[in-house]
C-alpha cells in the first residue's frame, strides 16, 4: 500500500489526490490543509465579493464531505513544518499547535504561491488588504459589510486588479486603480491594455498607469495614499494585487531544487530532485510548449493538469506534462480579453523574430442581428510561418474564448499560421462566417507575412 502525503488542498493537490484514487483504490492518501478551505475556486473570489456569487460556500469544487467520501484523509487546519526526506517523514503541526510526524512513500508539494505584499510604509495598516486565498476574502467581506467603504484603491493593473475592480464598482464603490507599468494588463501589448484601461474608464474606474504608490498613512476613520507625480488620494480601502512569488521554503529546507522566480525545478513527470518527492502547481517552473524552455505561469488551468500527472506516477503512472502555452481570459465590464503563446516582446525574449499582424473582424454574419467586431493580433514567426500566439478584444458575448482556445490547441500542435485555414471550424450564421474569425485573422496574417517575404531588400540584390 502506497502512502501518498500531498501538502496544499488547492488545485494540484486536490487533482493530484482524485487522480491517484482513481488508479489505486488502496493507495492511502493524507491531504494537509493550512486553512478549513479545501479545493476552493480562487479565481471566483471576484465574483463573490461583488455580490454575483451568493455565498464564499458555493466557490468550493466540493466540500470537504465529498472529498473525504473519496477514501481521502483530510488533515485541515493542519501546517506542514519540516520534511525529513531520507526518514521520509512530514512534521505536522494541528490547530491545536501540537506536532506529529506523518510518513510517507511519496510526497506531493502543492504549496502554491503567496501574494507579493509591497514594501512600502503602511501596508499593515487596518484597512489595507491582500487577495489570494480564501481566508483573505472572508476578511475583505467582512470589512465591506461592516464598513461600508466608499472609496477604494486598488495596487495593480493584473487580472485580478482588474476584476475586483469591476466587483468594487458593482458593489457602488469609487475605484482608483494604480498601476506602476505603462499600461494595465501588461500580459497584453501595451496598445491592448489601454484598450481594457479605456472600458474601465468607461465605467467610472479611475485607471492611474505608470504611477508608484509610496506610502499609506492613516488619516482619521480612512486612508491617506501618496504616489509618484503627486498623487494623493484619501481612500476606506487599499487592496494589494501586484502578484504572486512561489511558496517553497518548506521544500527548499529539506533540498529541494528551485529556478525561476525561486520555483521548484521539475521533471515533465513533476519530480523533484529527491527521491520520490514530486511538486505541482504555482510552485512550480511550467515547461512551456511553443518556447521549449521553463516559465513561471501560475494558472489554475496548469495546476490542475500538473497535480493530475503527479497523482498518477506517485501511483506508478508514467506520464508527462505536456506544457502549457499561457492561455489566459478575462471578463471586465462588456469588454473580454484574451491571449495565447507569445506576443512580440515574449518571442523577442525567447530569441525568435516575430511578426504580428491585427484584424478585425464581425463575431457572425452581418446580417444576422447583433453582429460586433473583435480585434485578433496574430504573432507568427517571420522565418517560418510557425504560430506563435494570438491576443484577441471583443464585446461580452462575441465568443473571444473560444477563439483563443482555437489558437491555443493550434499552438499546442505547433502548426503554422496558414494551417488554420485547414481546420473545419463550425458554422452558422448567428455565431460565426464560413470563414471564421479565427481563420480571416490568419489570412491577414499571412498575406502580411508572404508581402514582406516578397519584398525587395533594401539593402540591393
Amino acid at each position: 500500500m502506497t502512502r501518498f502525503v500531498i501538502i496544499g488542498g488547492s488545485d494540484a493537490g486536490i487533482s493530484a489526490a482524485l487522480r491517484a484514487r482513481e488508479l489505486d483504490a488502496g493507495c492511502d492518501i493524507s491531504l494537509i490543509v493550512a486553512d478549513r478551505f479545501p479545493n476552493f475556486s480562487i479565481c471566483g473570489i471576484p465574483y463573490f465579493l461583488s455580490g454575483e456569487v451568493a455565498r464564499a460556500d458555493d466557490l468550493a469544487h466540493r466540500k470537504a464531505a465529498d472529498i473525504e467520501a473519496q477514501g481521502i484523509r483530510l488533515l485541515l487546519e493542519h501546517r506542514a513544518t519540516r520534511i525529513e526526506p531520507d526518514a521520509r517523514l512530514v512534521e505536522v503541526q494541528g490547530p491545536d499547535g501540537g506536532l506529529a510526524q506523518l510518513p510517507y512513500d511519496k510526497l506531493l508539494l502543492g504549496t502554491g504561491a503567496v501574494s507579493i505584499r509591497p514594501r512600502l510604509p503602511g501596508a499593515d495598516l487596518p484597512g489595507v488588504f491582500a487577495l489570494r486565498w480564501i481566508g483573505d476574502t472572508l476578511k475583505l467581506a467582512a470589512y465591506l459589510e461592516e464598513r461600508r467603504p466608499r472609496q477604494a484603491l486598488i495596487i495593480g493593473g493584473g487580472y485580478i486588479g482588474m476584476e475586483m475592480a469591476e466587483a468594487l464598482i458593482h458593489r457602488g464603490l469609487a475605484v482608483t486603480v494604480v498601476e506602476a507599468m505603462p499600461s494595465v494588463m501588461t500580459t497584453l501589448d501595451r496598445d491592448l491594455g489601454e484598450r481594457v484601461g479605456a472600458e474601465l474608464t468607461r465605467h467610472g474606474v479611475e485607471v492611474l498607469a505608470g504611477t508608484r504608490i509610496e506610502a499609506i498613512e492613516p488619516d482619521g476613520n480612512a486612508l491617506a495614499v501618496h504616489g509618484s507625480g503627486g498623487l494623493q488620494r484619501r481612500v476606506d480601502l487599499v487592496l494589494t494585487v501586484i502578484g504572486a512569488r512561489a511558496e517553497t521554503a518548506l521544500g527548499a529546507a529539506a533540498g529541494v531544487h528551485t529556478g525561476l522566480a525561486d520555483a521548484f525545478k521539475v521533471s515533465r513527470r513533476m519530480e523533484t530532485n529527491r527521491p520520490d518527492i514530486y511538486a505541482a502547481g504555482d510552485c512550480v517552473e511550467t515547461w512551456h510548449r511553443v518556447t521549449g524552455t521553463h516559465a513561471y505561469l501560475p494558472l489554475g488551468t496548469t495546476s490542475h493538469k500538473q497535480g493530475r500527472i503527479a497523482g498518477e506516477n506517485a501511483v506508478g503512472g508514467h506520464r508527462e506534462f505536456q506544457g502549457s502555452v499561457g492561455t489566459q481570459s478575462v471578463r471586465l465590464f462588456d469588454l473580454v480579453a484574451a491571449r495565447t503563446g507569445l506576443h512580440d516582446a515574449d518571442a523577442r525574449a525567447a530569441e525568435l523574430t516575430p511578426l504580428s499582424v491585427d484584424s478585425e473582424h464581425w463575431d457572425h454574419k452581418v446580417y444576422y442581428p447583433g453582429a460586433k467586431r473583435m480585434l485578433i493580433r496574430v504573432t507568427g514567426e517571420a522565418d517560418t510561418g510557425r504560430l506563435l500566439g494570438a491576443q484577441i478584444i471583443g464585446a461580452y458575448g462575441t465568443e473571444v474564448s473560444k477563439r483563443v482556445d482555437i489558437f491555443a490547441a493550434a499552438l499546442h500542435q505547433g502548426m503554422q499560421v496558414e494551417d488554420l485555414n485547414d481546420l473545419d471550424l463550425s458554422y452558422t450564421p448567428p455565431l460565426s462566417s464560413p470563414w471564421d474569425p479565427v481563420q480571416m485573422a490568419a489570412q491577414a496574417w499571412v498575406q502580411r507575412w508572404r508581402c514582406q517575404r516578397s519584398a525587395p531588400s533594401a539593402f540591393g540584390p
